[in-house]
């Protein structure tokens, strides 16, 4: 099984010391870098930059891909400024030596047709592609509630103007649950365009996230098909299983997270919970 797992490690801790010495305990040796000391990587001055990057090879850690907020901006908003950060984002993904930026297709106004908005996304993410396939990084589009593509058509849809060696699929089946979508449909709507997994369940009654297995989003008839089929990309943790230190500013907030656990977690357990129940998975296989 030719599969490598890695997580949003600031469900762990914002600090980078903690994040790697957290995952390397777990016998894990890549991060899809989102927060990290005080804000997101692609906001960080390039002397910090370099320092975390110094960490990670000293410790034996990859980056998997830059877990960006870029897309994650009303559609009607100024998208000058948003493009400058999005070069930003790509000069980082270069100094990092990962070709990955996770990215979104920008919040609709609420209760919209997303038809009615469909020429300006697409004309956004034709800027950020152009932009991609001139620096050598592949855009990576994860489907979000309360975006354009937040249900498996409007992400077909992307995925049949842009696919190819620059723009590529996330599959997340928390998020699909969470937009009320069943996700073997979705899934079969998207398997020839995914090129990486976000690991998370969700329950259809309320949208509550839980570990991977333990919802509605099929995780296990889902990796054991892509598995079958030969997938060798990264499978992402994202727990999302407490209020850890950031997520309120990472969603909009008419579209937030509900989470269900039995107790308070710390971030350490949180992960860990997400990757026992990710292993589970996939030593059934």
């Amino acid at each position: 099984m030719n599969i490598k797992i890695t997580g949003f490690a600031d469900e762990i801790a914002p600090d980078l010391i903690t994040q790697v010495a957290s995952v390397k305990s777990l016998g894990i040796s890549h991060i899809e870098m989102r927060g990290v000391d005080g804000d997101n990587l692609i906001y960080h001055t390039t002397p910090k930059v370099l320092e975390i990057k110094n960490y990670l090879k000293e410790n034996g850690i990859s980056l998997s891909a830059l877990g960006s907020p870029l897309g994650k901006i009303g559609i009607t908003d100024d998208f000058a400024p948003h493009m400058e950060e999005f070069k930003r984002a790509v000069e980082i993904a270069n100094m990092m030596e990962t070709p990955y930026i996770r990215m979104f297709s920008f919040y609709l106004p609420k209760g919209s047709n997303p038809a009615d908005y469909e020429s300006q996304v697409l004309d956004r993410l034709s800027q950020f592609i152009r932009y991609a396939e001139n620096n050598h990084v592949i855009l990576l589009h994860e489907n979000e509630k309360g975006i354009y593509g937040e249900k498996a058509k409007e992400c077909k849809k992307l995925m049949e103007h842009f696919y190819g060696d620059h723009f590529k699929c996330i599959f997340d089946f928390a998020n699909f649950i969470q937009a009320e979508e069943n996700t073997w449909n979705a899934y079969e709507l998207l398997k020839p365009y995914i090129a990486y997994i976000h690991v998370k369940d969700a329950l259809l009654k309320d949208g509550s996230v839980v570990p991977a297995g333990y919802g509605d989003g099929q995780v296990a008839r889902i990796l054991g098909d892509l598995i079958q089929n030969g997938y060798s990309g990264y499978l992402s943790l994202e727990p999302h299983l407490f209020e850890f230190k950031g997520l309120a500013s990472l969603e909009n907030t008419e579209h937030k997270t509900v989470i269900q656990t039995d107790k308070a977690l710390t971030g350490f357990e949180a992960f860990s919970l997400a990757h026992e129940a990710l292993q589970k998975i996939l030593q059934s296989f």
